[in-house]
C-alpha cells in the first residue's frame, strides 16, 4: 500500500529482457518503499512483473509522439507524478520531459538539460548496481527513504501463481518429470561484431543425454529451428511467457546460458545458473545471484570441458 502519500513514479524499462531483470532490486525498492509504480516497457514486461503487485505496467508506444502522448496522458491523470529512465537514451528523455515528467536519470547523450535530477554514471561495475544507483538517487530526490550503497544479492523476481502453473503444465506435456537441464544456446545482439553464442551447446547438449539427463530448451517466438539445430534431442516447451520461463529454471537442476536473457531470469528466481562468456564482460553483466556462475572472459570462451565441471549429473 502507498505510504506517507509519496509521488507516483512514471519508469521507463529498458528494452530487454536481461536489462529489466537487472532492474529487479531498483524496481522492487521503490514497490516496497510505498511509491505507486507505472512502469512503461514492451509488451512482454506485463507478463514478467505479474507477480509484483505493486507495479502497474503499460505497453510502451514505439512511435516517438505517440509515447509522449502517453506520457502526457499519465500526467494528467497523476499531476504529483515523476519519472525515472532506466534507459540511456536522448529520446527516451525528450519524450519524458516533452510530456510533462520531471525525470531522475543517467546523464549523457546530451539530456542532462532535459532531467530533473540527473547523475553522471560511474565507469565499470555490474549493471545492477548501476540501475540501484538510481534507486537510492530517486529516492534521496523524493524524499521516501535511505538505501544502502549496494544493491541486495538477490534480484528478487516475484513470480505469480499462473507463472509456476504454466510451467508445470508445460513439463508435464511434455512428459519431463524428475532432473532436467534447461540449455538456452540463442542470444540478440553482437559485441564488436562478433556474436554472443558459444559454440560448445550441441556437444553438451549430447554429453547430458548421454549422461541420462533431460535437456529442456524454451525458444521464443521464431526461434524453434536455431534451438532445434543447436540441442539436437532436446524437448522444446516453445511458447511460454518470460514468467514461466523462469519458473521453470526454478524447477531445473541447472541452466546454462549465454550473457543473455534467460542467463538473467534464471538468475532472478536464485535457480542454479552457468553464464557463458566469450567477448562480453562478465564484471558488468555476471548472472547476479549467490546461485550464479561465470566461466569466460571478454577476451575467450570457456571449454567444454570447463562447462562439464559444473553441468556433469
Amino acid at each position: 500500500m502507498p505510504k506517507r502519500n509519496l509521488p507516483t513514479l512514471i519508469v521507463r524499462l529498458p528494452n530487454w529482457v536481461g536489462d529489466v531483470c537487472m532492474a529487479l532490486p531498483t524496481l522492487g525498492e521503490l514497490e516496497d518503499a510505498g511509491h505507486p509504480l507505472i512502469v512503461l516497457g514492451k509488451g512482454w514486461a506485463a507478463d514478467l512483473l505479474a507477480g509484483h503487485s505493486g507495479i502497474r505496467c503499460a505497453k510502451i508506444i514505439p512511435k516517438f509522439w505517440s509515447a509522449r502522448n502517453q506520457v502526457a496522458d499519465l500526467v494528467r491523470q497523476y499531476p504529483d507524478a515523476r519519472g525515472l529512465l532506466l534507459t540511456n537514451s536522448l529520446g527516451s528523455a525528450l519524450q519524458f520531459r516533452l510530456g510533462g515528467l520531471i525525470a531522475c536519470g543517467y546523464a549523457g547523450e546530451g539530456r542532462s538539460p532535459l532531467l530533473g535530477r540527473a547523475m553522471v554514471r560511474t565507469q565499470g561495475g555490474h549493471e545492477v548496481q548501476a540501475f540501484w544507483r538510481l534507486a537510492r538517487e530517486t529516492t534521496h530526490w523524493l524524499g521516501s527513504r535511505s538505501l544502502p550503497e549496494h544493491a541486495p544479492a538477490h534480484l528478487g523476481l516475484r513470480l505469480a501463481e499462473i507463472h509456476r502453473l504454466n510451467a508445470d503444465h508445460a513439463l508435464t506435456q511434455a512428459g519431463v518429470r524428475g532432473d532436467f537441464v534447461v540449455l538456452a544456446p540463442l542470444a540478440t545482439g553482437t559485441i564488436a561484431g562478433k556474436p554472443k553464442l558459444w559454440p560448445g551447446f550441441p556437444l553438451l547438449c549430447r554429453l547430458l543425454k548421454e549422461s541420462g539427463s533431460t535437456v529442456v530448451a524454451c525458444p521464443g517466438p521464431g526461434e524453434e529451428v536455431a534451438c532445434t539445430q543447436a540441442l539436437p534431442g532436446a524437448v522444446l516447451l516453445p511458447g511460454l511467457g518470460l514468467g514461466a520461463y523462469a519458473a521453470v529454471c526454478a524447477r531445473a537442476r541447472l541452466t546454462v546460458a549465454n550473457d543473455s536473457g534467460p542467463m538473467h531470469l534464471a538468475a532472478a528466481v536464485d535457480a542454479p545458473v552457468l553464464g557463458l562468456f566469450g567477448v562480453s564482460d562478465p564484471g558488468r553483466t555476471r548472472p547476479w545471484s549467490p546461485r550464479g556462475i561465470a566461466l569466460g572472459t571478454a577476451q575467450g570462451w570457456p571449454t567444454v570441458d570447463e562447462v562439464w565441471k559444473y553441468a556433469a549429473p
